[in-house]
């Protein structure tokens, strides 16, 4: 997608899946969709007033990838949580920092232990010495295969298999949207749910960029705190690289090299996406005209609601 000179750069529609729904992402707004427990839809619409949403300084290139991994935290858990309390039954629904904050802290001690802890006590079995190459490179094989095992196992539940599916409706959503198509079910159904800026492929860059930052900077630590910190400080100079990559890649996808190097981008997300019945379609397409601040006619049930601002 480009511009002409003199014409307003595109906007990157993104989103994510929820319990039941979909998140969409536009440049003033936000909007997520939930299918209620009743069969109709809720849509939830947002205005995006923090400085992380309306500074120019995180447009620029590296600090942008920054912006989408605090985004992903912020914006991302706070619509997960609401769209649970939706599915649970819940009627006037407050989000609080206190909820979003606990969700956040849970996740982030599980990730820590789980993905830096587990491939650093690997690698300190197999090689001695933590400032040597093969240690870095052993600690991120270790952390890729526990990456796709984690996801191949979660994806067996029967709740996360429908969070998959609704993570293809995203995608194919979106794909419509960037091929021109009409946001219908019967267009958008014909879209991949595959698509070069997903976050399961941004995943796996992080992944491989963070063997090559810490194979070039390796530097004995005293002590396993040392080790996992060194890993955990590094984190936001990795995903800015790594969003750099991607969007890179993402702009040269119909070029046979662009292509060629989007394979393994694209094959992890079959680990995170499922084909959707139209029901979801409905519902990422409802997300995608919140976001944009268009009607959808097409959900008849739709139950439309202010939720305020992010960032504030």
């Amino acid at each position: 997608m480009s511009s002409t000179a003199g014409s307003p750069r595109p906007f990157f529609y993104g989103g994510q899946a929820v319990v039941e729904g979909v998140m969409m992402r536009g440049p003033q707004h936000y909007a997520v969709a939930v299918r209620l427990p009743k069969g109709g839809v809720r849509v939830e619409r947002g205005e995006l007033r923090g400085h992380l949403y309306t500074h120019p300084v995180w447009r620029l290139p590296f600090l942008r990838g920054l912006a989408v991994l605090a985004e992903q935290l912020h914006l991302g858990m706070r619509c997960l949580v609401w769209s649970a309390a939706v599915n649970a039954g819940e009627q006037d629904i407050q989000i609080g920092k206190r909820e979003v904050v606990a969700s956040l802290v849970v996740g982030i001690l599980f990730s820590v232990l789980l993905f830096i802890g587990l491939p650093l006590l690997g690698a300190g079995i197999a090689v001695q010495r933590s400032n040597s190459f093969w240690f870095v490179v052993v600690e991120g094989v270790i952390r890729i295969f526990l990456v796709l095992g984690y996801l191949s196992l979660i994806g067996m539940l029967r709740d996360v298999r429908r969070v998959f599916q609704y993570h293809g409706a995203e995608h194919k959503t979106i794909n419509a949207l960037e091929q021109g198509w009409d946001l219908e079910p019967a267009s958008v159904r014909r879209a991949s749910t595959l698509h070069p800026r997903c976050g399961t492929g941004f995943l796996l860059v992080v992944l491989v960029v963070s063997v090559l930052v810490f194979s070039l900077v390796a530097i004995a630590h005293p002590n396993w705190l040392g080790l996992i910190g060194s890993r955990i400080v590094g984190i936001p100079v990795i995903a800015a690289v790594s969003y750099e990559w991607i969007r890179f890649l993402a702009g040269r996808a119909r070029t046979r090299v662009g292509a060629a190097l989007l394979v393994p981008v694209l094959l992890t997300q079959r680990f995170t996406t499922r084909e959707p019945d139209d029901s979801m379609l409905e519902v990422a397409i409802a997300a995608l005209r919140g976001a944009m601040q268009t009607p959808a006619p097409e959900v008849r049930s739709a139950e439309v609601r202010s939720a305020g601002e992010a960032g504030s």
